[in-house]
């Protein structure tokens, strides 16, 4: 009896329509990462950032190192030179996607590198922790972010 009587579903008779939802949703990951990572790379030049940023890296294998040959402020610079340029490589996917896939895989890689302050760092507060552990998501976005401008670059060709 439930068989014979045709329901819609309520969301066809709103009109949304899944693919766009999910365009915006991606425009919005891809360009909500890259204003981040520029963002983020600009406070990078302020010396509050760069002293609030020094026990995460002299912690770090991965980055203590760079105290070795630059000063804190020095260390901090580089790291924002590196964010602003990854920031923009991202958002050059309509033109050149595959700038902007190498792009988001190296955020992909800095992102997975500040979460594992996470596991360096001595004595991480919980605030410092749920901090940190943002750096998981975004990680995933700029997993995405590669894969979308891959298939781009393919797109193309």
């Amino acid at each position: 009896m439930i068989n014979i009587i045709e329901r819609k579903p309520a969301i066809q008779t709103l009109g949304v329509n899944g693919r766009v939802i999910e365009g915006i949703g991606r425009a919005i990951l891809r360009y909500g990462v890259v204003l981040l990572l520029i963002g983020s790379g600009l406070t990078k030049f302020t010396e509050f950032e760069a002293r609030w940023i020094e026990p995460l890296m002299a912690n770090s294998p991965l980055f203590a190192w760079m105290y070795g040959v630059t000063s804190v402020q020095g260390a901090s610079n580089v790291i924002g030179i590196i964010e602003i340029a990854l920031g923009g490589l991202i958002a050059v996917r309509r033109w050149w996607p595959t700038l902007s896939a190498i792009g988001s895989l190296g955020a992909a890689l800095t992102f997975l590198f500040t979460f594992s302050f996470l596991f360096t760092t001595p004595n991480v507060s919980p605030e410092l922790g749920g901090f940190l552990m943002k750096d998981l998501l975004l990680f995933g976005a700029a997993l995405l972010c590669a894969g979308e401008a891959l298939q781009a670059h393919r797109a193309t060709k």
